[in-house]
């Protein structure tokens, strides 16, 4: 059931602007290009290099990196990915090992990952201690643990407790004293520092077994939470496992199985059924269905023959077939989605950026306000400076906003790859964020809106048979092969889809006649009418097929066929009439058909209170005609492409605007505009490199899935950061009302932890569609 839409406004919407307005906005624009350059340019001058650090996990570690890397000179450019645990270093080759060298000074251990994607998920290993091993460690430590509960319930001697608690503390928590010490020595506090600060505390006020059993409970929520961290960071392993490592390369006429990395372009490489496309190419042999879910999202098979595209990471069918590489190992489209997906990941959002300011001024003011329990509560209330201390080093516990800073990076990782999936790719989280304030949709026409190629939409045959010694239905397969045979003479773009429609034509006509009609007709004396179309003689007959123009040149324009023109010109379609010198024997119209999807997109945007504006070249009539049978219920027509920009700053001024096009006269708009959305399969590189999504198959109706992705995204983002603040806010009350203890409050602050975390994952399974 059709949406009603929020705004009903007259078709036609003023674009005319002041172009001051835009000034500063230019100036703005200006300043970022100058800093981009220089930033590009002095990446230029060094190497890069990614290392792995596996302590690395958490803002705090980052800070301190790149305090200790700050003043090295030779160094351009840092890039962290905590989720991962790399670091991507663009620096000259001679500092490397100055590099290590000052991250060995704060206690970690930097590994080199050798021929590693920018995501550091090939090569090397993510952990540098063997799963069984760290779990036998644990469960033995907690065994301690326990018998120095139970030795101190049943009375026991107190240093037998002490012992027990000792040799559990030292095994399992060597690791968080070690990551603490470094944190304290400069001059940071994580949860590390902050847990190392708390059990020492209670181990010199003769908490003995509680302090070793909230050591153990802290080293399990760790695994735990390192676990689901893991798995969200393994979205963009999967993405490369989705392009197979061999591939059936044909050479010196002999099919051999070669590493896909070593397939060269111009390469004839062989799929069978059911195997997935390692690479880009071209089909030259074969036809298949293939299953491009992995890079387009379309759910159905799509059938591809002699002349088709194939990317590599999607799925053969049923079919053999045999394609020409394109594209090389690195420069996939598959390569190009596993890049984006991965710089986006890096790139914080503004509520990510907030947190991180946010985190940085809560943990001091947390750990102030712990010490000020310690001190001035036992002088307040005149009570015991033991049971103080302790409500002091429950509050350390729960002083590390670890749940809060994980939530955003996590949440905003999962929507980039749970939209990747479904073959929108993202450029960044702040766009995914900003998502859901759309209020303009701008959108080109050609190749956005329609399908950016003519094609035959009708033909209506004018010859009178009435005296004729053929039959009607003979006679209708002559012309529409007269017409064939001229049109083939042309490459012009109208043409070559006049001869595409009329062959699909004429095998109709052949199956609903069950007769053979007369194909492959001989045209002689054939001549190209430059601007006007063509002619040829047939039969010792001219015959012409051009424009309605060169039909009233020749002056064989009846009322009937004057009319039929009419009509499909107000139909904003191109026409052609095929005819000799006396009478009108076809009209035919071609016009750049509108996407099947088209409409629809457009409904789901006005349910979405998207309002919608076509920005078109076109003229007029042709822009509104299409405007009108797609939905869009305003239109500007005959624009530059300033005059496309222009109408972007003015939207801007009622809302967020987007703007999705194809072509590079859609390129100032698109970098104008709040988010641009580029047709990656039809667009061009420049509209693709300026816009900061990209549908992978240019279907409109991803953008409608875009927007709902991001109102999700941020729905969970919100859960996450109040479940936190309520978690902290509540444990820092029930703490200071004597109500909680260190185990509790290890369980609080580590799972929600893991909690948000599962919370923000949820979205990689994320099934629906709208």
């Amino acid at each position: 059931m059709p949406c009603s839409t929020k705004n009903d406004e007259k078709n036609t919407l003023d674009i005319k602007t002041n172009c001051c307005a835009h000034s500063g906005q230019a100036v703005e624009s200006q300043t970022q290009a100058a800093k981009m350059a220089f930033s590009a340019a002095n990446l230029k001058q060094g190497v890069r290099t990614d290392i792995r650090i596996m302590q690395m996990d958490c803002p705090t570690e980052e800070k301190m990196i790149r305090h200790k890397l700050k003043n090295v000179e030779g160094i351009y450019d840092l890039e962290f990915k905590l989720l991962s645990r790399v670091l991507s270093v663009t620096h000259e080759p001679e500092v490397l090992d100055q590099i290590l060298q000052r991250i060995k000074s704060l206690g970690f251990e930097p590994e080199i990952i050798e021929g590693a994607s920018v995501s550091g998920v090939k090569g090397g290993s993510r952990d540098q201690k063997p799963e069984k091993s760290k779990y036998t460690i644990l469960i033995f430590a907690a065994l301690l643990a326990l018998v120095s509960e139970l030795v101190g319930w049943f009375g026991a001697s107190d240093w037998l407790s002490f012992a027990f608690a000792i040799s559990a503390l030292v095994l399992c928590g060597s690791n968080t004293y070690k990551k603490g010490w470094v944190c304290l020595i400069n001059y940071q506090l994580n949860i590390n520092a902050l847990m190392s600060i708390a059990v020492t505390g209670a181990f010199l006020i003769g908490h003995w077994p509680e302090a070793a059993m909230v050591m153990v409970l802290f080293t399990l929520s760790e695994i735990i939470e390192q676990r689901s961290l893991e798995k969200a960071s393994s979205a963009i392993e999967k993405l490369f496992s989705l392009s197979p490592d061999s591939s059936a390369v044909l050479t010196d006429g002999q099919w051999h199985s070669v590493k896909t990395e070593q397939v060269k372009k111009g390469d004839i490489v062989r799929v069978r059924a059911g195997e997935r496309i390692s690479l880009d190419g071209v089909i030259v042999k074969g036809n298949s269905s293939i299953d491009q879910s992995p890079i387009t999202g379309e759910s159905i098979g799509v059938d591809k023959t002699i002349g088709d595209q194939v990317y590599a990471g999607t799925v053969n069918g049923l079919g053999l077939f045999e394609f020409k590489v394109s594209a090389v190992s690195g420069d996939t489209t598959l390569a190009s989605i596993i890049k984006v997906v991965e710089q986006a990941q890096n790139s914080k959002a503004p509520i990510q950026r907030f947190i991180d300011k946010f985190a940085s001024v809560y943990t001091p003011v947390v750990f102030v306000l712990a010490v000020l329990v310690a001190v001035v509560g036992p002088l307040v209330s005149d009570g015991d400076w033991m049971a103080w201390l302790y409500k002091a080093l429950v509050l350390l516990v729960i002083a590390c906003p670890c749940a809060l800073v994980i939530s955003t990076p996590i949440t905003i990782v999962s929507g980039l790859t749970a939209a990747a999936k479904r073959g929108i790719l993202i450029k960044g989280g702040e766009y995914l964020e900003q998502g859901r304030h759309i209020k303009w949709l701008a959108l080109d026409k050609t190749g956005t809106i329609t399908e950016g190629k003519p094609a035959l939409t009708d033909i209506k045959i004018f010859a009178d048979t009435d005296n004729s010694d053929i039959s009607k239905l003979t006679s209708e397969a002559q012309i529409v092969n007269i017409a064939l045979a001229l049109s083939e003479h042309s490459d012009h773009p109208v043409a070559m889809a006049i001869n595409q429609g009329l062959k699909d034509r004429a095998n109709a006509i052949k199956n609903e006649s069950e007769q053979t009609p007369e194909q492959g007709l001989v045209i002689e004396n054939y001549q190209t009418l430059v601007g006007k179309g063509i002619k040829g003689e047939y039969l010792k007959t001219i015959y012409y097929l051009g424009s309605a123009r060169l039909a009233k040149e020749l002056d064989v324009l009846d009322q009937q066929a004057l009319a039929q023109i009419e009509i499909y010109e107000r139909s904003a379609k191109t026409v052609n009439v095929l005819m000799s010198g006396q009478q009108v024997l076809a009209v035919i119209a071609v016009a750049d058909i509108i996407k099947s999807s088209s409409a629809e997109a457009i409904e789901q945007l006005h349910c979405l209170q998207v309002s919608t504006l076509m920005l078109s070249g076109d003229n007029e009539q042709t822009a509104t005609a299409i405007a009108n049978e797609v939905g869009i219920k305003h239109v500007s027509a005959m624009l530059l492409p300033e005059q496309k920009l222009q109408a972007i700053v003015k939207l801007q001024k009622k809302g967020v605007v987007a703007m999705v096009g194809d072509g590079i006269n859609d390129a100032p708009a698109l970098a104008q505009a709040d988010i641009g959305f580029a047709m990656a399969v039809l667009g061009s590189d420049t509209a693709i490199e300026t816009a900061n999504v990209a549908l992978m198959d240019d279907d409109l109706r991803k953008i409608s899935q875009f927007i709902t992705l991001s109102t999700r995204t941020h729905r969970i983002l919100v859960q996450n950061i109040s479940f936190a603040i309520a978690v902290k806010a509540l444990f820092l009350v029930i703490t200071l009302l004597g109500y909680s203890d260190m185990w509790m409050a290890v369980f609080a602050d580590v799972g929600a932890s893991v909690l948000v975390v599962a919370n923000g994952l949820r979205l990689l399974n994320d099934k629906r569609r709208v």
